[in-house]
Parts: C-alpha cells; structure tokens; sequence
C-alpha cells in the first residue's frame, strides 16, 4: 500500500485510486458523516461512494494519490 489515506481526503480535490489493476480519476464530492466520501468520477461523470472502489479489498497494487 502506497500513497495517501482515506483520512487526508479533501472535498474539491482530485485524486487517482488504482485497486486491482483498475484507475479511477474523481473528484471528492463530499465528505459524508460515516466517513465515506461522495465522489464524482473524471472520465465517465458517474457519481458514487468511494467506499464502493475498495469494498472487495485493497490490492497489492493499491495506491491513492492526488492528481493536478
């Protein structure tokens, strides 16, 4: 594991989530009570919780980093 923890996520920011060989770019929506976070994806506008992208686990892939 690499990069950034879920705790230093900031609303308005961006960031790329790879897991099991899958990139994700978004953008963190909101900040929710549960400690989940709403995201809005970069590429297909989806919008979804972040704790759905890692619900299967954290590869040994995974990394968290903010992108410009």
């Amino acid at each position: 594991m690499a990069g950034l923890s879920f705790d230093v996520l900031r609303a308005g920011k961006k960031y790329r989530l790879i897991n099991f060989g899958e990139q994700h770019e978004f953008v963190i929506e909101n900040i929710l009570v549960d400690g989940d976070f709403k995201v809005k994806d970069l590429l297909t506008l989806e919008r979804y919780n972040l704790k759905e992208l890692v619900e299967y686990g954290r590869g040994e892939d995974f990394i968290l980093e903010e992108i410009e």
